[in-house]
């Protein structure tokens, strides 16, 4: 049942980790997926037997397609932010409310580093996404301990606390 062109693209599979991307007749994305080794996980759904949703899957693909990465934590970031980018339908992880966190860097005067999990401010750069939230909150803390960056999110009206610290220059 396999196409000669899916045969041929399989046998173009690394021995890599990475991300793939299956598509159907359309060219439309229909699940996005990240492998250790790429060439065993994405020719694994072309043999032996699955679940259904796994048997649906593979009926309709057509075509693929692969991205190497230099680790699986970085295929990881790459397969998460493709399916937020795509939204496949036989992708059901990750689509939900909750995300990953991203480190902030405020575009107001003055600046500001932060957790965030949302995207929503336009004047500000993010940083991420980070799969382990203890991470990006180990980096934000060090970042306001080594600059003496606004930790307030709203300006009080006289000098905090980390400026009395020399952590913030008030």
């Amino acid at each position: 049942m396999i196409t000669e062109h899916l045969q041929h693209k399989l046998s173009l599979l690394p021995d890599k980790p990475g991300c793939y991307i299956m598509k159907d007749e359309n060219g439309s994305i229909l699940y996005v997926g990240k492998a250790k080794v790429l060439k065993n996980r994405v020719r694994s759904y072309f043999h032996g037997a699955h679940d259904m949703k796994t048997t649906r899957l593979v009926s309709h693909i057509r075509d693929f397609e692969f991205i190497v990465t230099d680790s699986e934590k970085e295929a990881l970031l790459l397969e998460i932010n493709l399916i937020k980018l795509h939204r496949p339908p036989y992708n059901i992880m990750f689509m939900d409310d909750k995300s990953y966190p991203y480190i902030e860097v405020t575009g107001t005067n003055p600046v500001a580093v932060r957790r965030t999990r949302r995207l929503t401010n336009k004047t500000s750069q993010y940083f991420g996404p980070y799969p382990n939230a203890s991470s990006a909150l180990e980096i934000v803390r060090l970042i306001n301990r080594i600059f003496p960056i606004r930790k307030c999110r709203t300006l009080p009206k006289q000098v905090c606390l980390y400026y009395h610290m020399h952590q913030c220059l008030g």
